[in-house]
């Protein structure tokens, strides 16, 4: 049946909502440089409204507040001077203070979710930079995580078989994450091949991690949502959900390349790490 009474089906919604946000994405990748960053901080901000509304019974008007704040305070300097030191500053001394200010009961929720929403902005952006290095590297980048979630999402409902973690997320299967986990060295080192020379072993190695972490990202977020009793993270994005929904496990494999990038190659140019 191509049409349910109400319209599209949602495997339809869904395909049609990926693909409009793959071409915005690549667009704004392409393009590079203030585009690029304003991308990374509405997702920035996209997801830390939708933790906010997810775990509002855990955090006080003035905790979620000062989450804003130095939200909002990270991402200008992330668009307009891009200095590592005081972002990294802003987020964790924020966290600290909100986790301190609200304790166990309505601090560390809002606390995690400053982290969780600006430090893969930062990554993002920084992975990007404003050349054609950092192009490849946020190409790289979708390439695993797109693979890994696309794979991952039809092989497990075609193969089923025993869940992977129906503690966090009763849908996924082990076939779906070996499955995507293929997909997405395969489809890593498919991108790398046309982008960097050579690569050896330490490409599918990077591709392997990002493809894990980006599942473990995803059922992060499922876990959260079963915490709270939600299905979606919000209505944004038609057969998605929300913001969330869609970037849970770009997120994740993004903080861990900036970080991988960061420590052996610079803070600065992270994206260095692929050439």
């Amino acid at each position: 049946m191509i049409f349910l009474k109400n319209g599209l089906s949602n495997l339809q919604k869904r395909t049609l909502s990926a693909i409009v946000l793959i071409v915005v994405a690549v667009i704004l990748t392409w393009i590079g440089g203030f585009a690029f960053g304003v991308l990374a901080c509405a997702i920035g901000l996209s997801v830390l409204y939708e933790w906010q509304s997810i775990s509002e019974s855990r955090s006080t008007p003035l905790t979620s507040g000062l989450a804003w704040v130095c939200l909002a305070s990270a991402m200008l300097v992330l668009l307009f001077t891009q200095h590592v030191l005081t972002m990294i500053g802003i987020l964790f001394a924020g966290a600290a203070l909100i986790a301190f200010i609200g304790g166990r009961k309505s601090g560390y929720w809002p606390a995690s979710g400053l982290i969780y929403a600006g430090f893969p902005a930062m990554a993002l952006t920084l992975l990007r930079g404003d050349t054609g290095d950092g192009f490849a590297a946020i190409l790289f980048l979708f390439a695993v995580v797109w693979a890994t979630d696309i794979f991952a999402y039809f092989n497990g409902r075609a193969l089923g078989g025993p869940k992977l973690a129906p503690r966090f997320s009763p849908n996924k299967t082990w076939s779906g994450a070996i499955g995507g986990t293929a997909a997405g060295v395969a489809a890593g080192v498919a991108c790398a091949s046309f982008i960097t020379p050579g690569g050896g072993i330490s490409l599918p190695f990077l591709a392997l991690l990002i493809s894990v972490v980006a599942q473990v990202g995803d059922l992060g977020e499922s876990w959260m949502k079963r915490k709270f009793g939600i299905k979606d993270s919000g209505t944004l994005i038609p057969g998605h959900g929300g913001v969330m929904d869609r970037v849970d496990g770009l997120v994740a494999a993004a903080a861990l390349l900036y970080v991988i990038g960061a420590i052996l190659v610079t803070p600065e140019t992270p994206y260095d790490i692929l050439f």
